[in-house]
């Protein structure tokens, strides 16, 4: 039986968060992951403040904020309210920003502004000082609040990223989709970074972003998350990063990323998810009948991850078949992976 956890990634929709947490509560899930985009969903803490006073079980995540939208004191002290207003159920994901930005024509934070972001806001999380912009401060109430410190996850794609979770985080949660290879020498990379950051590696917890859609017909599955597995796919070809995937699909990676269109983010009709070959959704993705997503999904549990976090579909995705994918991966996949 697998001890992995499983959440779920969504976007929070104005006035129906309190809902979205108790209906995958009900379902079975671990956890919520509420993206942080706000031109294009609705305020992700207040999302998980109303998830939080509906729910009595699940983690409730950020997936992800990004350290430009948000003061690192500001982040801190939203994420550790819904620490507080969970019972301790709170944990912050953070990557280096992606929507959340684009909309607003920023790249992505540069790695080194990264790794200061985190560590200050990790400080701030553990009730210690910290400096920023040469200035020492300390969150006050979250140092006396007496709550457990809210755990930090790093979304990484490429080594460098990898290399400041490994340091500085208790989670990492990688986004290279479902290419066993590729996770595994990326939870290998994680491990030894940790080990030579002088942290024991095993109290690094490693998880995977996962695109994934559970239909009798394969090709209905594909379309489901194709929106989605071209969002996630661009992380690792996207002109702003500091390096860009190798290997066989190095070409379809970076012919993502520069195509891109922020606009239709996360859509399957976007002429970038449009272009992507029918064999590397297959790859990346994990798409087709609910057995074949019980295969691929152990076969990455196997890698020894801690925790998936599942992308359900895309965000133009035909909504009775997103419902439908949603019901067979909670009563189909779910109890087979446990």
């Amino acid at each position: 039986m697998s001890r992995a956890s499983f959440g779920l990634l969504m976007f929070p929709v104005p006035g129906l968060a309190a809902a979205m947490g108790q209906m995958v509560e009900s379902a079975g899930w671990d956890a919520v992951h509420f993206a942080d985009t706000q031109n294009l969903a609705a305020d992700v803490y207040v999302s998980l403040a109303q998830a939080a006073a509906a729910t009595e079980r699940i983690t409730l995540a950020t997936g992800v904020t990004n350290p430009v939208t948000r003061h690192a004191v500001v982040t801190a002290t939203a994420i550790a309210s819904i620490q507080v207003a969970s019972g301790g159920r709170a944990v912050l994901g953070i990557g280096r920003g992606d929507s959340s930005l684009g909309v607003l024509g920023r790249p992505p934070a540069k790695v080194a502004d990264f790794e200061r972001y985190v560590v200050a806001v990790h400080d701030l999380l553990q009730g210690r000082p910290t400096e920023i912009d040469g200035h020492i401060t300390t969150n006050e109430w979250i140092a006396t609040s007496q709550q457990p410190p809210v755990p930090l996850d790093v979304a990484a794609t490429g080594p460098q990223v990898t290399t400041i979770a490994a340091r500085h985080a208790e989670r990492v949660t990688f986004a290279v989709g479902a290419d066993v290879e590729r996770l595994r020498q990326a939870v290998d990379l994680a491990r030894r970074e940790r080990a030579a950051a002088g942290h024991d590696p095993d109290t690094l917890r490693v998880g995977a972003y996962v695109n994934v859609a559970a239909h009798p017909d394969a090709a209905v599955a594909r379309e489901i998350v194709r929106g989605g597995t071209a969002t996630f796919a661009h992380f690792s070809g996207m002109s702003a990063a500091p390096t860009r995937a190798e290997g066989a699909d190095a070409s379809v990676y970076a012919s993502i990323g520069d195509q891109y269109d922020v606009r239709e983010h996360a859509s399957s009709s976007a002429g970038h998810a449009q272009t992507m070959p029918q064999e590397f959704v297959d790859r990346f993705a994990v798409a087709g009948p609910a057995e074949e997503c019980v295969r691929r999904l152990s076969e990455l549990v196997d890698v020894g991850l801690d925790h998936l976090v599942l992308v359900p579909g895309s965000r133009d995705a035909e909504r009775a078949e997103l419902l439908a994918s949603l019901d067979r991966l909670a009563h189909e996949v779910l109890p087979k992976l446990r």
